[in-house]
């Protein structure tokens, strides 16, 4: 039994971006169109009446989920690149994460890492630090992260300064990861190591609130909400090639948070 079972609670669902009215710069929709390419998700064009200019549509069997402006996919995930948010100098509270890229959950992508692509990738990392901003915002709960190896926290100065804040906050953080370091007492953090296929090969950023803080248990409710809960799951399924899903399902979230404290 390993964390690739809960692919199996994810559909093989696809979605639509529309760019509707566009009058900004070829290059910007060009970059977005690559971003998706080859995934679950069709980027296209369209000249749309009562639409404002530069504005994209997520778009599900003809039903708009959700709307953003370009600008806000240019700022997120179009022109910035994963050094911003390893190094710091992209901080937690600058990420916006647009509409149309978050209710892209449950959507099953298969990405590249760098130097395959230097673009697929990093909506992973949007999304991962989209739950740790969650988690920092509402101060209280528990938070799950694996970094396949712990060294990731201390050698990412954009890292470790996101789990310092954490730890700084009323969450009960856990990380989890190869035992290639370990944190200090100094960092109020749980540690959990090991060499198990789900200690290599996983990547997870998971926050769960504390309960009764979310007015429902629907997955509209967390998504709107902005308070969790929320899980990503991605797995190294060959070097530097990742599939990965992330969800606002609450049973969802919670069997995957009660496997890992089960089995990690």
């Amino acid at each position: 039994m390993s964390l690739t079972r809960f692919f199996d609670r994810v559909g093989s669902s696809s979605r639509s971006l529309v760019v509707a009215n566009r009058s900004s710069p070829d290059p910007v929709q060009h970059i977005l169109e690559t971003t998706f390419a080859d995934q679950p998700v069709q980027v296209t064009e369209r000249d749309l009446p009562d639409v404002e200019s530069d504005t994209v549509l997520l778009v599900d069997d003809d039903e708009v989920l959700a709307t953003s402006p370009l600008s806000a996919l240019r700022d997120a995930i179009v022109t910035v690149n994963s050094d911003l948010f390893r190094t710091g100098a992209k901080g937690l509270d600058e990420l916006e994460l647009p509409s149309v890229i978050k209710r892209l959950h449950d959507v099953r992508f298969s990405l590249r890492g760098y130097p395959k692509s230097n673009a697929e990738k990093l909506i992973l990392v949007v999304i991962s630090r989209y739950i740790e901003q969650v988690a920092a915002r509402t101060g209280r709960g528990r938070h799950r992260a694996s970094f396949q190896s712990l060294s990731r926290i201390q050698d990412e100065r954009g890292t470790r300064q996101v789990y310092e804040r954490l730890a700084e906050t009323g969450v009960d953080v856990h990380v989890y990861g190869r035992p290639d370091w370990i944190p200090s007492r100094s960092l109020d953090v749980t540690t959990h190591a090991g060499h198990s296929a789900d200690f290599r090969d996983s990547w997870f950023v998971l926050f769960t609130p504390e309960p009764g803080s979310v007015p429902d248990h629907s997955a509209a409710t967390a998504a709107r909400a902005d308070r969790g809960p929320v899980a990503l799951l991605a797995i190294e399924v060959k070097p530097n090639v990742w599939e990965g899903f992330w969800t606002f399902d609450p049973s969802l979230v919670a069997d995957l948070n009660t496997y890992i404290a089960r089995e990690l």
